[in-house]
């Protein structure tokens, strides 16, 4: 029998993996050069790529062609050194490669006796993540998408042990300024939209403790039942960390499930910066961690980490005929056991390659660059006239705003809208704005945001993001004066 022509012989990959590298690496030698943004004609571009199934083959040049030269360039620069905006993911190309290996040995890691050394090296990952976190003995986890599934899980566990099966009086607490995900899972979830309380952020944007603790027994005495609060490690609109220790112990006293979501903040914790901001995570019943932003990591790698493992294996593990015997013993587990997915990519690779490569300083050294940089930014805006920074960088992300005079309420939001998109259209950096909303404002306000966390982000892109919204600002006062 002739070869299937998805057999491809040996040469044929070689070549096929070289005319790919012969694109990639010029592509990320020119990423600092590269424009910040390429959307525009966007429309135009999604609908000249709608096609029925193809019957026929295309060259593999011509298909590198088409993605590096239309498909790639039309989209936020996510990997450049200016990208500044919402929260960067480093991607780095160990972690490609990493995939690779994945992929093209293609085993299944859902269940531990189908590859026991590709899951024992992903439960390495996640035992160092717990002990990064100070979590203790029995602790256990898993590896996920992102933030948002690792906050579901989070959200249906805690239902699983602190509710009974008729759950809808369950009452989740969390800040105004919580990621959307938080609100989301509670949907998916099951739990009406009302039984979500959002408590205004104090003046530096954080969950106040005595608030929330007051919330709590009023919905008790309503005959409610609260049983989970959600507590942010740096939140994605001003960079927020709440005061987790306080929210701990208004936890313990409330016999309620502490979550954290430090998919933003959580690997500063091997800083000791960032272990200082972060104190009080150790006390949590649960913590959503991103790879994929504060450790450099490519897009789609999440975790979710647990104080007991076994409150996973409770909520999820359901057995079938066709299944083999599932492990008991932590040290030989069963993911599929541990979170809602059967079938699973071999994720683990691409976290535990560069930390072997590596060493933990790496990262560590330049998590710390990240947390300099963000306060050389803060101080050098700070020094700009009429820029007003709205929230100190606790980790490594600020926002801010212009303050000129004569300008309040809608006006002043206008101005500092007109402000950031002047900045990327100069196409050397990046930035997002955000409406915030404290206890103590009036109305909620526009700020404009930067976020320090891509590996690629130096000094020299400060300098370059500093000297941007000083001349933008000097040219918009210029355009209101006339």
């Amino acid at each position: 029998m002739p070869p299937s022509p998805l057999e491809l012989p040996p040469e044929t990959m070689r070549l096929m993996i070289s005319a790919a590298m012969d694109r990639i690496i010029p592509h990320l030698e020119s990423l600092p050069t590269q424009p910040m943004r390429g959307t525009r004609g966007s429309r135009r571009l999604a609908r000249s790529l709608r096609e029925p199934m193809p019957e026929q083959g295309t060259d593999f040049e011509k298909l590198l062609s088409l993605l590096f030269h239309r498909v790639i360039p039309a989209s936020l620069n996510t990997a450049s050194p200016g990208y500044l905006a919402y929260i960067p993911g480093g991607g780095i190309f160990h972690a490609a490669v990493a995939d690779l290996i994945a992929d093209a040995t293609n085993r299944y890691v859902g269940v531990w006796m189908a590859a026991p050394g590709l899951v024992a090296l992903e439960a390495n990952v996640i035992a160092w993540f717990c002990a990064m976190l100070g979590l203790p003995e029995g602790s256990g986890g898993v590896l996920t998408s992102g933030g948002s599934l690792a906050n579901l899980i989070a959200v249906v566990t805690a239902r699983r042990e602190r509710l009974p099966p008729a759950f809808l009086e369950g009452v989740i607490y969390t800040s105004s300024e919580a990621h959307h995900s938080v609100a989301k899972a509670a949907l998916i979830a099951g739990f009406p939209e009302e039984r979500v309380r959002a408590i205004r952020a104090d003046a530096r944007f954080r969950l106040p403790p005595e608030i929330l603790a007051a919330a709590i027994e009023e919905d008790r005495a309503r005959g409610l039942e609260p049983f989970l609060v959600v507590a942010s490690a740096g939140t994605t609109g001003t960079g927020a960390v709440d005061d987790l220790e306080a929210i701990a112990e208004v936890a313990r006293v409330a016999r309620v499930w502490f979550h954290v979501d430090a998919a933003y903040g959580g690997f500063f914790a091997l800083t000791d910066r960032g272990r200082a901001a972060l104190k009080g995570i150790e006390h949590a019943d649960s913590v959503t961690l991103d790879p994929h932003k504060s450790l450099f990591l490519p897009y789609g790698t999440g975790c979710l980490v647990v104080r007991d493992q076994g409150a996973l294996r409770r909520t999820h593990a359901v057995s079938a005929s066709y299944m083999p015997t599932m492990q008991t013993d932590d040290d030989l587990v069963d993911f599929c056991d541990l979170s809602p997915e059967l079938s699973r990519d071999v994720r683990g690779l691409r976290v535990w390659l560069p930390l072997k490569m590596h060493g933990a300083g790496v990262f560590r050294e330049a998590l710390d660059e990240k947390l300099d940089l963000a306060r050389t930014l803060a101080d050098a805006l700070r020094a700009i006239p009429h820029i007003e920074i709205v929230a100190e960088p606790e980790l490594s992300l600020l926002a801010f705003r212009a303050r000129p005079p004569g300008l309040e309420g809608e006006a002043l939001d206008v101005f500092n809208r007109k402000l950031v998109k002047a900045i990327g259209g100069k196409q050397r950096v990046l930035l997002t704005g955000v409406k915030v909303r404290r206890a103590t404002d009036a109305a909620p306000m526009f700020l404009l945001r930067a976020c320090v966390l891509s590996f690629r982000t130096h000094r020299d892109r400060i300098d370059v993001c500093v000297e941007d919204v000083r001349t933008s600002l000097e040219e918009l006062l210029r355009e209101y004066a006339r």
